[in-house]
């Protein structure tokens, strides 16, 4: 598919800014030190890690109140999943550098929009907005959003504009699933399906 030299124009600007992005974060501390902090950044944002994580959360904490958070939040999940997963098969962008790391699970080879970026701004949106935790936690799941999306250009698993679409799709996702939002029934009854337990 031919690329329309409007948008060759914004790809290579996008490139040109990433990279003094990260070289101005790179300035602020050592290169070695950051790169650990990223990857566990990138493990505690990974989509089959939150699946499986969030699955067996539903497994394990029993309890009839949490059912709407679980399943509404499941459902997020999934949907920010087939998402992206439909967007990169779509624009088909190229990550900026090969992942060499075997310990790596992942990542596929495109890069836009920015999974990471969208699941950490859906889970941030999601506790702060639809199933509100206390203020307190609030600015930690900030940071924290905050950190993955720096930590996927840092790594170079992606360029700017990847993470700007990811966060932007992901509080959309959060906002959607607003709307959507499950009953206690249909929490109910979905929780039952996945845990194969009768739920009065």
């Amino acid at each position: 598919m031919k690329t329309s030299p409007v948008i060759r124009s914004v790809v290579d600007l996008d490139v040109k800014i990433t990279e003094r992005f990260v070289s101005f974060l790179l300035g602020f501390t050592s290169l070695k030190s950051l790169k650990i902090h990223c990857k566990f950044l990138e493990i505690s944002c990974d989509g089959i890690a939150w699946i499986s994580t969030w699955i067996a959360f539903i497994w394990l904490a029993n309890s009839r109140k949490l059912y709407q958070m679980q399943a509404n939040m499941l459902v997020g999940l999934i949907l920010d999943i087939i998402i992206v997963a439909l967007l990169k098969a779509y624009v088909r962008r190229r990550r900026p550098a090969v992942v060499k790391d075997m310990l790596v699970i992942g990542p596929d080879k495109y890069s836009f929009p920015s999974g990471h970026a969208s699941r950490a701004f859906y889970v941030l949106v999601f506790f702060t907005k639809l199933h509100a935790l206390p203020i307190l936690f609030w600015m930690p799941m900030t940071a924290w959003a905050v950190s993955v999306v720096l930590s996927r250009l840092i790594l170079k698993r992606h360029y700017l504009l990847d993470v700007c679409a990811g966060a932007l799709i992901g509080i959309c996702e959060a906002l959607f699933l607003g709307i959507i939002w499950l009953s206690a029934e249909s929490a109910s009854s979905m929780i039952a399906f996945i845990s194969d337990e009768s739920v009065d």
